[in-house]
Formats: C-alpha cells, structure tokens, sequence
C-alpha cells in the first residue's frame, strides 16, 4: 500500500492520539476511583493501534463500523472528532453519544461509526444488517466489523461469518488476537493455532497478519475491502496484538512478565517511528513535533470536556423511550 508522506505522518500522530488518550483517560479515572467514585468500566486498547489506524485508512467516510467495548482507537482513527471522545468517555453532554453511551457505547451516525457494546461478539450480527441494507440499496458500502480472540468463540461469529459468506455480503471480520479474552488464555478457548484457519470451513479468505504493523494491516484490509465492494464476499483477517494493559481497570495484571516484554519490543508506535526514520519521511526533530502534536489535540480536548456539563437527568425519558 502506498502513503505519501503526509498521509504517513498523519497516521503516525494518529497512533500517538490514540495512545496519549488512553493513558490520560486511565489517569483520569484512577483519580476519580481514589475519590472514592467509581467512573465506569474501562478498557484501554494502548498497543493495538496499528490495527485501528490500518483499517480506517482503508475505509471510507459512509462505510460501517462496528467496534467492542475496547473501542476508542476505532473511534478516534475512524474520524469521531477527538474532543467529542474524552467527552463521551467522561459523561459530558458534548460526548459523542451526549454522555449517556460513555467508554464502551461511543457512536457516531455522521460517519456511520456504529457503536461498541459491552456484550463479547455481539457487533458480529448487527453487522450482516448494514451490509445487507448496502445490498439491498445498491450501494457499494463495506462493513469492517471488530472482535476479540474471546469473541471467535462465540456461536454469533459462526452463525455471522455463514450468512455473510452464503450471501457474499461486503463485510471484513476483524479479528483483535490480543492473546487474552479477559484473563483468558486464547489457547484456551481454541483448538488450533490460528482463528484465521476457520475462515476455510466458510470458503472464505483468512489471513493471519501482525496487527502491530501498520502496512500490513493496510495492506491486507485494503485487498479485503476491494473484494467486498467488488461484489465477491467477506474475509477474515486475525491480527495478531497485545494489549499493554490488563482486561479492564480493576483486573490487576497476571499475564507473565516474559510475553509482556516480547510483546513491548514490537509496540506499533515504535516501529511506526522507526519507519518515518528509516525512510527519511521525518528526522527526530519532526517526530518530536508530531508527538508534540498529539498532546496538544489532547490536552484541548481534556479541557473541552473539563468545560463541558454533565447530560440534565431531565432527559432520560428522551434518550432511553422512542415516539
């Protein structure tokens, strides 16, 4: 796949973002949970931001997305503006969702980012009907929908993954193979090697790719997405990650110090960084300015939402019950 380079660049400050948000938001909560109030579940996706960057540069502004309850990087790199993110994601009313969707619900109709949910594969479904209603219109609309390793264990991601084949249904499966579902081992919950093989009982593709490389994530989502908005079907892509953090908040870490320092000499920043480097497309100096960059959209959009007021409970009836 061929960037520019200020398409690279941009990408890479994207990453950035997406890290800087999740550490900053982790901090935020953590001094909230010490005041003794407890903000709600939160799932960090800190180095898995490969996967979220490499597919939205694949997709475009009216093509669906279907995220999971570790969403924000899908979110942020999908194009949901940064400010409405921190908002969303502390209950202000300028959120994305005004508040009431918070961490794991964050939605954005405008650019047909279709939500997270709190239940494990439960995006797989609700997927086979935007792609369905792109059919049925004519449209040449692709689906990317988002899972885990824990989700590809669910009975929704077969029964997904068979209609979408029968039908040829312009959907691309991307599987998040973080290792863990939970505290899950994923050789725990599947019997063989790669969740990407499963794709041949569907007569589908399933490439197995690192998710911690950028140009191959594109590279691969962008043949997948050609295929579907050609008319010729869904695929399966693994994209084999780690997340830096346990599960949630209040999981402690138990996964082995062994693997957790493998996995932190192939952070997708750092190779990203690398990349800009090696090919003369940024010097030290403009890495740092680019970093620089990313900090300062957060640090804005932290104050947007410290500025911003909580959702006026006057409005429940409104948000939960429909005319």
């Amino acid at each position: 796949m061929n960037f520019t380079a200020d398409e690279l660049k941009r990408m890479y400050t994207t990453m950035v973002l997406i890290r800087k948000f999740e550490q900053n938001t982790i901090e935020i909560f953590a001094e909230r949970m010490k005041r003794g109030d407890f903000p709600g579940a939160l799932h960090s996706s800190e180095g898995q931001e490969a996967i979220a960057v490499g597919v939205s540069s694949q997709l475009r502004t009216d093509d669906y997305v279907f995220s999971t309850y570790r969403g924000h990087g899908h979110a942020i790199a999908k194009g949901i503006p940064i400010n409405k993110v921190v908002a969303e994601v502390h209950g202000r009313a300028t959120g994305t969702s005004r508040g009431y969707g918070g961490s794991m619900h964050l939605f954005d109709k405008r650019i047909n980012f279709m939500g997270g949910n709190g239940i494990v594969g439960a995006g797989l479904p609700l997927a086979l009907g935007t792609a369905y209603a792109a059919v049925k219109r004519g449209t040449d609309q692709v689906t990317a929908v988002y899972f885990g390793d824990g989700g590809a264990s669910q009975g929704a991601f077969h029964e997904a993954i068979n209609m979408a084949a029968i039908k040829k249904y312009p959907i691309v499966f991307i599987c998040e193979n973080n290792q863990y579902a939970a505290t899950t081992h994923v050789s725990a919950n599947c019997p063989i090697e790669n969740i990407g093989d499963r794709a041949k009982a569907y007569g589908i593709p399933g490439p197995v790719i690192d998710g911690n490389n950028l140009f191959e994530v594109a590279d691969t989502v962008g043949a997948a997405v050609s295929r579907a908005r050609g008319g010729e079907g869904p695929t399966l892509i693994e994209c084999k990650t780690w997340r830096h953090r346990a599960h949630c908040m209040v999981i402690p870490e138990h996964r082995p110090s062994k693997d957790r320092k493998h996995w932190a000499s192939r952070d997708p920043i750092d190779q990203m960084r690398d990349h800009l480097t090696a090919e003369g497309i940024a010097d030290a100096a403009a890495i740092e300015q680019l970093d620089a960059d990313a900090q300062e959209q957060l640090e804005a959009a932290v104050a947007f939402m410290q500025d911003s007021p909580f959702p006026d409970p006057a409005e429940i009836p409104e948000v939960v019950y429909a005319d």
